[in-house]
């Protein structure tokens, strides 16, 4: 796990805090140490909940829920040993220490099976004022918003990063500081962000002409307004196999008609359908983009995914869909603003 130290707590703070540090680190446990970082026990959230079912308070100390004998893995031990050793005690996380017990890592089942890093460069559009959320953006950019226990954005972020991709760039306009503040150089994330600056809204696609090099690789492009278990490296896989210039991501969208249709012909009603159901395959605002699409998108000018791809059939390259069939919610509105927050803890934490 790249950012183990995030998970390191002292045995005096509270279990309430203690289950805060699970959830903001994703991890399943924390590890408690001493002020020289030695391991005194580990604690997880079924720690946490045995100790109240024993009594205990979200006010007490997490010295009195440890688990203080944990299986660790010795520095000196190599992936296949602590393979091996996990295995055997069917655990996901297990604690790396020094000879002085010296907390110096944490091994994670995720990390095992983690993607090759991937060196596509990815593109956040990061910019937009969120103006159907006015009253929760007035002061705070859409992305940043809280869904669960992070901002959205982050939460967009650490997919990307999970799946091997290391280059994020966020398009940043409304109230940027904020963003750039919170993200910084990408380091304590252990990716690399840098950013492009809107002085004007440039819309969906207009960013990518603020680009300071021109790509060699496809890159991912994405809002910044969408909760998604999509595979980005498998869709650009896809696109990469069909070679593609553009490739848009899909799903379907259902429409119910709330009354009976009606179809009339020349001698009257023929059919009458009690409420049907219309399917429609809609933009998704996830994309793949090869460099030689990108010479089509003007500079400073606001322009838009649609018209990109557009663009690129009116030329005759070559554009593709890309379906989603699992969780994506654009969150556009309060109420999918709401269902976010209802949906994060299963999905996302």
């Amino acid at each position: 796990m790249k950012n183990w130290e995030s998970v390191l707590i002292g045995p005096e703070l509270s279990l309430r805090d203690a289950l805060e540090t699970i959830d903001k680190a994703g991890t399943r446990m924390v590890l408690v140490v001493d002020s020289d970082r030695r391991l005194l026990g580990t604690l997880s959230d079924g720690d946490v909940r045995r100790g109240l079912l024993r009594g205990l308070a979200l006010t007490d100390k997490v010295a009195h829920a440890m688990h203080v004998n944990p299986t660790v893995a010795r520095s000196s031990e190599d992936l296949s040993e602590i393979v091996a050793l996990m295995r055997i005690k069917g655990i996901h996380q297990m604690p790396i220490v020094d000879p002085q017990g010296v907390v110096v890592g944490l091994q994670t089942i995720d990390d095992l099976l983690t993607t090759p890093k991937r060196d596509n460069c990815v593109v956040i559009m990061a910019g937009g004022r969120g103006t159907r959320l006015a009253e929760l953006t007035s002061e705070t950019p859409k992305p940043m918003l809280k869904v669960g226990s992070r901002p959205l954005l982050e939460t967009i972020i650490s997919s990307f990063a999970r799946q091997g991709f290391q280059h994020i760039v966020l398009s940043v306009g409304y109230r940027a500081k904020q963003i750039e503040d919170h993200f910084g150089n990408g380091s304590s994330f252990g990716i690399d962000i840098c950013y492009l600056r809107e002085d004007q809204p440039l819309g969906t696609a207009g960013a990518l002409s603020l680009l300071a090099e021109q790509p060699s690789l496809p890159l991912v492009v994405t809002n910044a307004d969408l909760l998604t278990k999509e595979n980005y490296g498998h869709m650009l896989d896809r696109h990469v196999e069909s070679k593609a210039d553009g490739t848009m991501a899909v799903r379907t969208y259902d429409m119910q008609v709330p009354f009976g249709v009606i179809r009339e012909g020349d001698t009257g009603i023929e059919a009458i359908e009690e409420k049907p159901v219309q399917s429609f395959v809609v933009n998704a605002g996830i994309y793949v983009l090869s460099p030689s699409s990108l010479s089509l998108i003007p500079k400073g000018t606001p322009f838009d995914m649609p018209s990109l791809f557009d663009a690129m059939m009116r030329r005759g390259m070559k554009t593709r869909c890309h379906h989603i069939d699992g969780y994506w919610l654009d969150i556009g509105r309060m109420a999918d603003y709401e269902r976010a927050n209802m949906d994060f803890a299963e999905i996302f934490r």
